[in-house]
């Protein structure tokens, strides 16, 4: 007789659940959302510290039971603004003070996770420097902060930090946005990979784990999330989860050649041919094409290495603020060397796009978005949110630009993206990508 586990789980099934352990809203936000359920609306400010924000009294009742532990400190320290993780290992302290070391967050009917399971690799932060400096901050923050006779012993409270930074979420905006930082006990059981079976998708501050394909069975040893930003190359991904999580990842993508060619790739010079050719940092000597067997000269793959530089001290600098201008100076000494799929020219179109929006000009990020689509296809793959939400942002484009017919298209397969990665009952699937497809039909009647 099978069981519920035996039977096949269907991609776009939601696996887990979980509301956070804790959860800090980002500082800068704060007079924006709310510090509870971080929704954007009409706020009241707390008359006590005077720092947060809340939505109506269910959020800050909801809240309470740990605000009024930091709510006098927030106080005292005022005007000055306690760093997000020295604000959120606080909370953390609070909690387990308050009984949440006996909490239990189940994953499945018997499976659960408590806060001592998390790994806190404490012999690895102990040998990391940077991770050791910053626990070291955080420690005289909280000393004036909460005081010294509120904190655990240092070797507890390292083990808390490390259980902090290694299993801590970015809670995510319905695009995908960085907006507060989350703990989750139940989710810390998934693993990562660079070829995901699962996301992480948030409603508030809830963690909702989707599968992006169908499994034969529910196995949680093969539900895999990305820890990391799949644009990113495989040997800057393996810096991050090294840096961060203490291991490195073997999955197909980081394990297989042809993908880390085709990230370093020129555009084969011959106009009939438009093969990747794959160049790395140490190569000065010409080459052939593996297709057509044109020529690469020593100046071409000079010239090629030298616009590789340009391009990722720009895109660097851009990192927190881009600049169109500056993005369309790097795609024009791209074009015609780069190959299509080159990660630096799909990095360089994404941060055009995002800028020509942020700028408002409609017709430059319609043109850009329309070209790092193939490449987000590529790195993200077909069911990734952040595809979805490229194909609603064109979309929107299309429609403002009267291209009716090209809006609906691209709204369709945002629909099909997003009815997997974030269901038929998210806030941007049923609020925002409904009613422009109901728009873009209507207007085509």
């Amino acid at each position: 007789m099978k069981t519920k586990s035996d039977f096949s789980v269907l991609a776009g099934s939601t696996l887990l659940t979980e509301k956070p352990f804790v959860h800090v809203l980002k500082s800068k936000l704060q007079g924006e959302r709310c510090d509870h359920c971080f929704e954007r609306t009409k706020l009241s400010q707390c008359s006590g510290c005077k720092y947060v924000f809340y939505c109506g009294r269910e959020c800050q009742k909801a809240s309470w039971p740990i605000h009024k532990k930091e709510c006098p400190n927030l106080r005292r320290v005022s005007p000055r603004i306690v760093p997000d993780a020295a604000r959120l290992l606080a909370r953390i302290i609070f909690r387990l003070q308050n009984g949440g070391d006996k909490e239990k967050s189940y994953y499945s009917k018997t499976g659960f996770r408590m806060f001592k399971d998390l790994m806190s690799h404490y012999s690895d932060i102990k040998k990391d420097s940077k991770r050791m400096e910053h626990f070291t901050s955080l420690c005289a923050v909280l000393m004036e902060y909460l005081g010294e006779g509120a904190l655990p012993n240092s070797a507890e409270l390292l083990g808390i930090y490390g259980r902090m930074v290694v299993n801590g979420f970015n809670i995510l905006d319905p695009e995908m946005v960085s907006i507060g930082t989350g703990l989750y006990l139940g989710v810390s059981i998934i693993d990562h990979s660079c070829d995901p079976t699962a996301l992480a998708v948030f409603t508030g501050t809830t963690i909702h784990i989707r599968t992006l394909q169908t499994m034969p069975m529910m196995d949680w040893s093969k539900v895999f999330i990305t820890y990391v930003d799949l644009l990113n190359s495989a040997r800057e991904r393996q810096e991050d989860l090294q840096a961060t999580y203490y291991f490195l990842c073997q999955c197909s993508r980081c394990v297989d050649r042809s993908e880390l060619e085709l990230q370093r790739s020129m555009l084969c010079p011959n106009v009939k041919c438009g093969e990747p050719v794959p160049i790395f940092q140490t190569e000065t000597y010409g080459k052939l094409c593996t297709k057509c067997n044109e020529h690469i000269k020593p100046a071409q793959i000079s010239e090629y290495l030298d616009i590789v530089d340009f391009s990722q001290q720009h895109l660097q600098s851009m990192k927190d603020v881009a600049y169109l201008d500056v993005c369309k100076v790097c795609l024009k000494k791209q074009n015609g060397l780069f190959h299509p799929m080159n990660l630096l020219r799909v990095k360089a179109l994404d941060t055009a796009f995002e800028s020509a929006i942020d700028v408002g000009s409609w017709e430059d990020a319609k043109r850009l978005g329309e070209e790092v689509e193939p490449g987000y296809r590529k790195y993200y793959g077909s069911t990734h949110p952040l595809l979805g939400i490229l194909y609603l942002k064109l979309g929107k484009l299309s429609l403002y630009l009267n291209c009716v017919q090209e809006a609906l298209d691209w709204l369709i397969k945002g629909q099909n993206v997003l009815k997997i990665t974030h269901g038929e009952r998210h806030p941007l699937y049923r609020n925002d990508l409904l009613p422009l497809i109901a728009q873009a039909r209507e207007e085509l009647r």
